[in-house]
């Protein structure tokens, strides 16, 4: 535990801390009347009630919209279930600056809908509503749908047999014992809303802004460290209960059931209510996930006079007159690469430690330090940025100037990843191998080389592409700490979209695109190592 407990202490803790502190300090004396201060503001009451209702309101949506598709992929088989599977998770691995950008080419200024019919949704609650509920379809889908693929259809047979109709089967039997993974699914999107940023930034407009952008409004642009300190407060705060409550329902149902062989529940639809469900889900996939991505494209090759590849070759020259970058965007693409190769290596080591730790130990201290590796995925990226900034940049870890800062922010992310991918199978690992192997006289890192490792390999694998993914579309923290000669992918889309211009337009949609490709990319290699259908995300 030492290493990672290391990494989260300098990297997390005491950038956060220290940032915190330098907002309501004053004389080395905490003043934490400020609390009351900034929350009494009615600004930051709306700013706090919009964050909340419009968390609450993307969750419900997307299990409205997503628990229909999480039966059709649990139950039913039909051609080419696999590829679309994968489909469906693409806009989950997308950077949120990504996601926004699709939705604005589908929703805003000369966007789709404003050529095809005059309408724009972009500044409208709307927008941001449906990008999340793309953001987050395949949350559902996979956590529902691969415990409900599991599900042994035999139990609810059996009551429609003692005579209970086909929905109070369903209703007794399965949803009961579906409800822990709906209750963690649900968790998991009222997170990711609640923290929501890129989204927010590029469709909300001046109108609309939950608390992760008004940390960055705060701290960014206005320099008001006191505010943006009592909102991170708040929330880590939120971000603290709600991953409680996550891990309870994970336990459950991790506990309380049965599971069968996906193989053998899943079978083509029969009768036309059937046919007609997974017509609708296929249709809802169609408008909902693949027709923004497909209008992002299409947007990248739409030029003045035509359509071509002229964006996109644009990439390959710095405007010096625009200030926007002092290096050809098309740059972006290699330094993303390269900090994502980098954070994905410092993720599987400090990630797959923290793994083999919390398998061979237990305790409040480790469960703690379980929770803790999570916090990173809700509390504020642009606190920890901007902590970055002001904590190192002293000897020893001066950093400031340095390429690795990056890379360090993106790990941060990668790592709970990796622990949540790697931690059940780790504990599925049967002990007595290690124990076989050790009175054999095998020292303890040859047990892990040659028992531990073979089996745990597909899951290195897995673990290595989500942090790959996750690490490349950083954005909260990269903003702050990359530099204008060597900026990422998200950053140097955002940079983009904030100038006016059709070429500054269009080469932020070639970006994007770009940026979209190789997610997929590395998704499609995702699918083809799976490990497991467990439930588990």
């Amino acid at each position: 535990m030492a290493v990672p407990v290391a990494f989260f202490a300098v990297f997390f803790a005491y950038p956060v801390v220290a940032i915190v502190g330098r907002g309501l300090k004053d004389g080395g004396v905490w003043q934490f009347g400020r609390i009351g201060e900034v929350l009494s503001r009615s600004d930051m009451q709306n700013v706090l009630w919009f964050t909340l209702w419009q968390a609450l309101a993307s969750t419900a949506l997307t299990l409205l919209i997503a628990l229909p598709g999480a039966y059709v992929f649990a139950r039913f088989d039909f051609p080419g279930k696999q590829v679309l599977r994968a489909a469906v998770t693409v806009p989950f691995v997308l950077p949120t600056v990504v996601v926004g950008t699709a939705f604005l080419a589908l929703l805003g200024r000369g966007g789709f809908l404003d050529d095809l019919w005059g309408v724009r949704l972009d500044t409208t609650v709307w927008a941001i509503l449906l990008a999340h509920v793309f953001f987050n379809y395949a949350v559902v889908v996979r956590t529902v749908g691969g415990l409900w693929s599991q599900l042994d259809p035999r139990q609810e047979e059996a009551a429609r047999v003692l005579g209970a109709g086909r929905f109070a089967a369903w209703r007794r039997v399965t949803l009961p014992a579906l409800a822990p993974a709906v209750a963690a699914a649900a968790l998991m999107v009222f997170l990711f809303t609640f923290t929501s940023f890129g989204v927010v930034q590029i469709l909300g407009g001046p109108g609309f802004s939950t608390l992760e952008v008004e940390i960055y409004r705060q701290t960014a642009q206005l320099l008001a460290l006191p505010t943006a300190a009592v909102l991170t407060l708040v929330q880590f705060a939120a971000v603290g209960a709600i991953l409680a409550v996550h891990a309870w329902t994970v336990r459950r149902r991790e506990t309380a059931l049965k599971l069968v062989d996906p193989a053998q529940t899943a079978r083509r639809p029969r009768g036309a209510g059937q046919w007609t469900l997974l017509g609708g889900v296929l249709l809802t996939v169609l408008v909902l996930i693949l027709l923004p991505l497909a209008i992002l494209v299409e947007r990248s090759l739409d030029l003045p006079g035509g359509h071509g590849f002229g964006y996109y070759r644009a990439l390959a020259f710095a405007d010096a007159n625009s200030g926007t970058f002092l290096v050809a965007p098309l740059e972006a693409i290699g330094n993303s690469l390269r900090y994502a190769l980098v954070a994905t290596a410092i993720a599987l080591v400090v990630g797959g430690l923290a793994a083999a730790a919390l398998t061979r130990r237990a305790g409040r201290l480790v469960r703690g330090f379980d929770a803790l590796l999570m916090l990173p995925l809700g509390v504020s990226a642009v606190t920890v940025g901007f902590g970055f900034l002001i904590t190192l940049d002293k000897p020893p870890l001066d950093l400031r100037t340095s390429w690795i800062l990056v890379p360090l922010a993106q790990a941060l992310v990668g790592v709970p990843f990796v622990v949540r991918t790697m931690l059940p199978v780790l504990r599925a690992v049967d002990g007595r191998l290690r124990e076989a192997a050790a009175v054999l006289g095998a020292s303890p890192l040859r047990v892990w080389r040659e028992v531990d490792l073979p089996l745990v390999r597909r899951a290195l694998l897995v673990a290595a592409g989500f942090a790959f993914a996750v690490s490349l579309g950083e954005f909260g923290a990269t903003v702050f700490i990359a530099r204008p000669d060597n900026p990422t992918l998200p950053v140097a889309v955002a940079r983009l979209l904030g100038r006016s211009g059709d070429l500054n337009y269009g080469q932020a949609m070639a970006l994007s695109t770009i940026l979209m490709l190789v997610c997929a990319i590395s998704l499609l290699l995702l699918e083809r190592i799976r490990t497991d259908r467990s439930g588990e995300f």
